[in-house]
């Protein structure tokens, strides 16, 4: 998989910041990524020498001033701040410091400088952030969400989100032409080949993740295949996807507000850009002004290009489900979902007398009890 000469330097950018982490395995990363053992030591080797050039872009910002004057500096902000029209004074501060600017003024002085530089707006109360729960280890969770489509020169963009809840990394960010499965399922590919598998992906209730008459859709059958669980948010509850739900926010705030763009491909450019300022610049408030890429490492979960066939227990009662979503057992039918029509799938007894489970692969996802005269399908 070559890279794309449109976005080579943010995924140089981005190969050796993840082979440099503690504990990679540089030639399983250099796979993921596409490219060879002597190209992957070759960027580490100029990364290690400091020879950036081509690899990292550098800052506009001047490292260091030799007057040292309030005017440098105040340069300094301005110039950061142009470059990044919606940072505040916390993130500018924590940026400049990152980069070895010299003498970097408190954060109340950096928005007093866009303030009186007429680069703020009027003053307005910020709305109070729920505090959400975070998974202890990247991987052990992603996000994926569609932020609403926007109006392109050829029609309409729908922007695919993918982030890591640990590490707010932003694992993938795709200027999509619609939102079925197939684009899904091309994009999941690509993100999984280059940094691993999860143990689990939440998503909102709608499609082509969600369904209304089961908790599956064929994406989601797909990701039980490889071992990848799916879970849903409560339907009006955005917040149970709180930080996917504010990466669109500050996506439509720094990349597409007052923007156009001509078609797709010019949308992608410009994801690409953000993504790498997102994940390697941009200090993250939630992280303590960290940025995610010093949070974030691949999974060791490589993704199975060929999928082994699915294996039963000897003593598991073993159901091909119809075309309808349903199974026969014990002389009855029982709905197990459409989007695992013509796979099969095992009942197994629980605990509890009169009650199995379904399993698909090594996940349940159906119940079976005997006990409900009307459970069944008519």
């Amino acid at each position: 998989m070559p890279w794309k000469e449109s976005s080579a330097v943010s995924l140089r950018h981005e190969f050796v910041r993840l082979a440099s982490g503690e504990g990679a395995n540089v030639s399983e990363i250099a796979r993921r990524f596409g490219v060879s053992r002597t190209t992957a030591y070759k960027w580490l080797g100029r990364h290690r020498a400091n020879e950036s050039a081509g690899l990292l872009d550098r800052s506009r910002v001047p490292l260091a001033s030799p007057e040292k004057t309030p005017a440098a500096i105040e340069a300094a902000v301005l110039a950061l701040r142009d470059q990044h029209p919606a940072w505040g004074g916390r993130k500018l501060r924590a940026r400049l410091l990152a980069v070895g600017q010299a003498d970097v003024p408190a954060a109340s002085t950096i928005t007093a400088i866009l303030r009186r530089h007429q680069r703020l707006g009027p003053r307005a109360g910020q709305p109070r952030a729920f505090q959400r729960f975070e998974h202890p280890t990247p991987n052990a969770l992603w996000q994926m969400d569609f932020k609403g489509h926007v109006a392109i020169g050829t029609g309409r963009c729908h922007p695919l989100t993918i982030l890591d809840d640990h590490a707010r990394y932003s694992l993938g960010l795709f200027a999509c032409a619609d939102e079925r499965n197939p684009t899904v399922r091309g994009h999941l590919t690509e993100v999984f080949r280059r940094f691993g598998l999860p143990d689990r992906i939440l998503c909102d209730n709608g499609p082509p993740w969600g369904a209304s008459e089961s908790a599956y859709t064929e994406l989601g059958v797909w990701l039980l295949r490889l071992g990848v669980q799916i879970s849903h948010g409560r339907p009006y509850h955005p917040q149970t996807q709180g930080k996917d739900e504010r990466f669109p926010r500050t996506l439509n705030v720094e990349v597409l507000q007052g923007r156009t763009f001509a078609d797709l491909a010019a949308c992608q450019r410009r994801f690409d850009d953000w993504r790498e300022v997102y994940n390697a610049q941009r200090p993250h408030e939630a992280l303590n002004l960290a940025v995610p890429a010093s949070r974030y490492r691949p999974s060791p979960r490589s993704f199975p290009e060929i999928l082994p066939a699915i294996e039963y227990h000897d003593h598991d009662a073993v159901r091909k489900v119809q075309r309808d979503g349903t199974i026969f057992f014990k002389n009855r039918e029982w709905k197990v979902g459409k989007a695992f029509a013509r796979r099969s799938v095992a009942v197994r007894p629980t605990t509890d007398d009169g009650r199995f489970d379904v399993y698909f692969a090594t996940i349940a996802v159906a119940q079976i009890d005997l006990h409900e005269e009307n459970a069944g399908v008519s």
